[in-house]
């Protein structure tokens, strides 16, 4: 046995194997039809890619919108609030009053310092997705100029 690999009873020996492994050659089905091509499957995988691009950028709009919704309602209420102890005379005004009104100013403020933060990075992200945009436009252009100038020159 030294060294030899042992055939099980009813297994190909090596030489039926290599036989019969080119009479299959010719019989090997893809998975796709035969009609698909290489640059068909690249074309429908390069679609699939920019249509999730799609969905995650407006997934990404979405939430910003809903965290500006949810700030634009948190400072309407404290404004609410606040309108209503500035309405009282401030000599009638109790030291608690008082002291809610500078709480509410501050927490206006930082939610409206918040949501101009919010506002900036939209405005980054659009930049950031109009130069993804201008990238691929070229890398299309530039992969179809290619893909004519080959087609061409094997005419």
């Amino acid at each position: 046995m030294g060294g030899s690999v042992p055939w099980c009873r009813g297994a190909l020996s090596p030489h039926r194997a290599r036989r019969w492994g080119q009479g299959l050659q010719d019989e090997i089905v893809s998975m796709a039809d035969s009609s698909t091509t290489i640059d068909d499957i690249e074309g429908e995988l390069f679609r699939i890619e920019r249509i999730r691009e799609i969905l995650v950028r407006r997934e990404s709009e979405l939430r910003y919108m809903m965290d500006d919704i949810q700030l634009c309602q948190e400072i309407s209420r404290l404004k609410t609030e606040l309108q209503k102890l500035l309405a009282l005379p401030e000599n009638q005004k109790s030291k608690e009053e008082k002291q809610r009104e500078e709480e509410l100013v501050q927490q206006i403020h930082k939610l409206v310092e918040t949501r101009d933060f919010l506002v900036d990075d939209v405005e980054f992200e659009r930049l950031r997705e109009r130069e993804e945009d201008k990238e691929m436009a070229e890398f299309l252009q530039s992969k179809l100029s290619k893909s004519y100038l080959q087609r061409a020159g094997g005419c």
